[in-house]
This record gives structure tokens, sequence and C-alpha cells, in this order.
């Protein structure tokens, strides 16, 4: 039976996995260190496909949590699961053309169906040719809204409120592990309405559910927006976004709902018969967010030492470490674990009992802390005598000007037995808050109110960038030419409540002087 260190001599020390881990810098390398997280957390690997990922058990037990936040929030708001083919005719794509433009560089076709042992290799058998081709799922508007065809006769059958969680498969030359690769996981709506007020609705509907499941499940503030026409969902009339900004200034989109118009309902010559008795188009809306999700966890919340998860989405929300010399202490220790171990999961908690022999205390550390877990109680003999728990948090706001001493002080505390149980849900709804408050904090540091084009180059150029509240009233091939002097694009035209008093009202654009009504957000962008 292996023996174990006392929580003195292993806090922070040294145990397998340790040696050959390590994780770069954010101001070294953030590009890397993001890689690194990802790796050392065991979220997720490379594929043998190219561009594909393999998501391991913690990141997809991080998924799943989502998925079930995400899931509540559609149901509760009218909408039900169904699925669909993950193979889409060709000829359905052709349909609506602005969409079929916009999707043609990243699909995947399907053109034969066997394989064939030829001259000692697996080969296609070239007589297995499909009459039509298929694509392989980059988006499911076509093949569900050939479905809808046969599901709508009336405005009784209105509105269709259907949401589908699947994969799906868009052939990215340049992939990153959750942010972007060729088959990711999503959820994907698509609903069908009797008149475009109804469906303008439903897109601000769940452009506010993806808002509010972000700050407050995620702990990431977002600024929701409409998109440019350029930067629109293929075959929409309008998108509107949710974008949050990284640790590095950077922005990223987390969330998009699209009016659609009657453009699919036309393309899938879905009518209905109206209260009037007359044969109307649907209007339409389609609304996703996928497991680059985990990213924007990632790059907002985690540091130096690994990930760091908001309470809501932590798989694991405490881990209790047993910590002993000798047998005898093993077995009270690990009494008392259990006992800890089952009233924090009567509380609704998710907890797990490290009991694991083949591992030092401090490799046990540094696993759960690589991994986010929030909570970490350690238990040794002496706190069983002294009737106490210790709780070291795996994020503790900072204060301004505070001591790296009295931060390791708040981290990791000895308290009472019963005060640490009652006080843990308080504790991680602290901690929730705390890292959206940081979060929030963060992005509004690297946000700036620009109004010419020099202060446009010296926030991006030198400053390290951010948001640039500017006002824009350029053409496309303006935005592209400096979008190739800045690479920065537009990341959204923000709503109404989203603009901050000082970037009200009209003014001029920071590159031709030409009046424009109101402010956009400039960025740099994953």
């Amino acid at each position: 039976m292996g023996k174990q260190e006392s929580p003195q001599k292993t806090e922070g020390g040294g145990g397998k996995g340790q040696a050959d881990a390590s994780i770069t810098p954010r101001s070294q390398d953030y590009s890397q260190w993001y890689l690194d997280i990802i790796k050392q957390a065991e979220l997720a690997d490379y594929s043998a496909v190219r561009g594909c990922m393999v998501i391991r058990p913690h990141g997809y037990a991080i998924w799943e949590k989502m998925q079930r936040e995400l899931d509540d929030r559609f149901k509760a708001t009218g909408h039900q699961n169904a699925y669909f083919p993950l193979f889409i005719p060709l000829s359905f794509m052709a349909r609506e053309e602005e969409h079929a433009a916009g999707f043609a560089k990243e699909c995947a076709v399907v053109t034969h169906h066997r394989l064939k042992n030829i001259d000692g290799t697996v080969q296609v058998d070239p007589d297995s040719k499909l009459e039509e081709p298929l694509v392989v799922r980059p988006t499911s508007e076509t093949i569900i809204w050939n479905a809808y065809r046969n599901w709508i006769q009336s405005y009784r059958d209105l509105p269709l409120l259907i949401n589908q969680w699947a994969n799906v498969v868009r052939w990215e030359l340049r992939t990153r592990l959750f942010l972007r690769t060729a088959e990711f996981l999503w959820q994907e709506g698509h609903t069908a309405h009797a008149s475009e007020a109804e469906a303008i609705e439903e897109v601000r509907r769940m452009l506010d559910v993806y808002a509010d499941f972000a700050e407050k499940v995620m702990a990431v503030p977002v600024i929701k927006g409409h998109k440019t026409p350029g930067e629109r969902f293929a075959g929409a009339l309008d998108t509107l976004c949710i974008e949050a900004m990284m640790q590095d200034g950077k922005a990223l989109q987390s969330g998009t709902s699209h009016y659609l118009g009657q453009n699919f309902s036309k393309a899938a010559d879905v009518k209905f018969l109206s209260r009037e008795g007359k044969l109307e188009y649907v209007y339409a809306t389609s609304w996703g967010v996928s497991t680059r999700l985990i990213g924007a966890l990632i790059m907002t919340h985690s540091d130096d030492n690994g990930l760091i998860l908001p309470p809501k989405l932590a798989p694991i929300h405490v881990v209790i470490v047993p910590i002993y010399r000798k047998d005898d202490e093993r077995a009270r220790v690990l009494d008392e674990a259990a006992k800890v171990q089952a009233e924090l999961r009567a509380q609704g908690l998710s907890v797990r009992l490290d009991d694991r022999d083949t591992l030092q205390p401090g490799a046990k550390f540094y696993e759960w802390e690589m991994k986010g877990v929030p909570v970490r109680i350690e238990i040794g003999p002496k706190d069983l005598e002294k009737g106490v728990l210790c709780v070291v948090r795996r994020f503790v706001q900072e204060r301004d000007g505070e001591a790296q001493e009295e931060l390791r002080k708040r981290k990791k505390t000895f308290t009472p037995r019963a005060e640490a149980i009652a006080g843990m849900r308080e504790l991680l709804d602290g901690m929730q808050r705390d890292l959206y408050e940081r979060a929030r904090v963060m992005r509004d540091r690297r946000t700036r109110i620009i109004d010419t084009l020099d202060d446009f180059e010296k926030f991006f150029k030198h400053e390290g960038g951010g948001f640039a509240w500017v006002h824009w009233a350029g053409s496309p091939e303006q935005e592209e030419e400096l979008s190739r002097r800045f690479e920065t694009t537009i990341r959204c035209i923000p709503l109404d409540d989203q603009i901050p008093e000082g970037a009200r009202g009209a003014g001029v654009c920071i590159l031709t002087g030409k009046p424009s009504p109101q402010r956009v957000i400039m960025a740099k962008a994953y």
C-alpha cells in the first residue's frame, strides 16, 4: 500500500505527471498557452483526421453541462428537440443561391457508397457512384425546410419551434481546437412563423437566451448586436450575435441568431393557409452555438496554472484529497472524507473523493488545479483533531495592491468543519460572481471610444488593442482595406441598449469623414 505525505510537505510539490507537464505563460505565447491548457487539462486531442478533434471525457463533461443548461432554456421558451439527417442532397443546397455560395468552399461531399479490394488495396469502388452527390451537413436549413414542407399546411401548425443537437462538418483549412475544427458539435434551432414580426421576435428572444447563458452560466460578459451585411449568415436578411472579449483583447463570436425572412420557405416551397384563407410563405429563423464556447471558457478565465471553470459549468465542484502517513491514519481520514463527500452531495454538488494510492497528494493537487475544479478540500490527521477542513479555492479575485502572500492566505483557509460544509454553496456562488466581474473589468479596461484613425492605429498597433467603439460609414472595400492594415473587423453594430453613454449619438467615420448614425465595435477576432 502506497503511503502519502503530509499537506505541509506536498502543497504545490512534485508528483507523477508534473515533471513532463508545463504551460507556456500567456505573456510569452498566448496561442501556445491556449493549446497547453487543452492538453494538460485533458480537454481534447488532435485526431488522425486532419482538422478534427477528439473531445476527452473532461472536455465532454463541460459540453454536457452546457447542453443541459441551454436545453432547459430552449424548452422553457417552447422549443422541442428533433434530429435530421447528416447527409443533404446536393440539389437541396442549390435551392437557395446565397446560402449555397456562402458554404461552397467548406462543404465535404460524398460521391460513392462502397469500397472494393482492387489489386490488393482497399479503394473506392468506381461502380458505386451515387446518382446524386450528398453534402455532409455544414448546417441544416435546406434539409429541415424540406421536411417542414410536409409538416406545415395552415396557421394552426405555426409557430413550429424545433432545435437539433448535432455535429456538422465545415472543411476549414486553418483549424484550432474547439475554436475552429472541420467537425464540431453544436445545436441549431430552426423555427417557422406566420408573420415577420413573430419571426423577428424569436430572433431577439433566442439572442437574449444566449446572452443570459453566457453571462450567468459561463461568467462571460457579452455585447449584443447586428452583423454587417458582409458578415451575415449566408441566406439571412439579418444576423444578430453576441461578442465576447478574450484575455488577449481579441473578440470571439459566441452565438448567432438569424432572421431568414421567406428565403428558405420559398426555396423549399413551404406555404401555409393563413387565418384570412390566403396561401403564404412561412417566415423563418435559425440560431446556434457550438463547442467553441469551451474555447471561450478557457480564454476568458484560465491562468498560467491551468484551467479555471465557473462553478455552474464545472463537472466536479469539489475534490477531496485525503492525506495520511500510516495505515491507521488512512482509515480515519478516509472515513471522514467519505462523510464530507456525502454531506456535500446532499446539497446537490458534484464531489470527487480522490482516494488513489498511486499518486502523492502534490500530484493530485496539481491535477485538479490544472483541470479547474473550483474547490479542493484537504483532510489530514491534524485537521481531524482540530475539527477543521483545509479549503483551497481554485480562483480568488485579486484586490488592487494586494500582496501575493495575502492572496495565498485567502485562497487556502482552515475552516471549522460545519462552517465549511454549510458555506460551500455560498463560496461557489461567490466564485461565479467574481469570475464574471473579473472578465467584465478586463473587457472594460481594454475598450476605447475612438474618433480618429491615428488613435485607432495607436490602440491596435501600440496599446495591445481590444474593443474599439468607432463611427463607420465606409464601403465593404474600405472595411477590407482597414482589415488589411490593422487585422480588425466590424464585430457588430451594437443594439441600442448595449451602447454606453459616452458612445451614443451620431458622428463621422474615422476613415472617410462621412456622417455616421452610430458607432460599431471593431476588434481583432478569432
